[in-house]
């Protein structure tokens, strides 16, 4: 009789359940990974947001057009006989090269930008870009009076192969790093204003990702140029 009563007799409730007075729910299913912050199954973020794949579609562009410039470059360089021509100036190697040191300190200070997106990080945030926007802007002051130098030398446009191939390489930069510092701009602006506060810093970081492109050319137009 005993066992019968033991057999009818409900199992005893958890502590939980006797305190909270009500049934447990199941735990939920395992998940296999796929479901979006929402548990909605595909909603998960993509690896690559869209600005910065627009980016990196813009810097491959980017890319294969200075390949153009600078393979019609060397096939002018190589078809002359004496580079510089006779009579032609030479081009500042030396104070270029500390400019390039400028330009690569304002990738540095963009990289440190890209630390302070963060919330309650506005102050640094916003000096780091002010910092990289004035290094690019100090690299463009630099390089135009380079250029207003060389054309009172006699460089110009019109002077061969070797002031066209200078002005194109040269002059396509420097409207890249224009470009360049009018998007910094806007996202100084931006973070000025607390945009990137609360996570959303897509445009931020595809800013960077072109302001590095722009700085990682400029090394190899050197060498091109000024000293090959």
């Amino acid at each position: 009789m005993s066992t019968f009563a033991s057999v009818l007799e409900p199992p005893p409730r958890r502590r939980s359940d006797r305190r909270i007075g009500k049934r447990v729910p199941p735990p939920p299913p395992p998940s296999d990974g796929d479901d979006g912050p929402d548990g909605d199954p595909g909603s998960r973020r993509p690896i690559l947001d869209n600005e910065r794949l627009a980016t990196l579609v813009v810097i491959a562009g980017e890319v294969m057009l200075f390949a153009g410039l600078i393979s019609a470059y060397l096939v002018l360089r190589l078809g002359t006989a004496v580079w510089p021509p006779p009579l032609q100036p030479r081009l500042p190697v030396a104070v270029t090269g500390i400019n390039t040191l400028v330009l690569l300190a304002s990738s540095a200070a963009m990289v440190a930008a890209g630390r302070a997106l963060a919330p309650g990080k506005r102050r640094a945030l916003v000096f780091r870009l002010r910092l990289a926007a004035g290094l690019g802007a100090l690299f463009l002051v630099v390089q135009g009076y380079e250029w207003i130098r060389l054309v009172g030398f006699g460089l110009t446009l019109s002077s061969g192969s070797y002031g066209t191939g200078f002005y194109t390489l040269i002059g396509a930069h420097a409207l890249h790093v224009v470009a360049a510092l009018m998007w910094l701009g806007i996202t100084l602006a931006m973070a000025s204003r607390g945009r990137f506060d609360h996570g959303r810093t897509n445009v931020a970081r595809a800013c960077a990702m072109y302001w590095h492109f722009v700085v990682g050319l400029w090394p190899v137009l050197y060498v091109t140029v000024y000293l090959v």
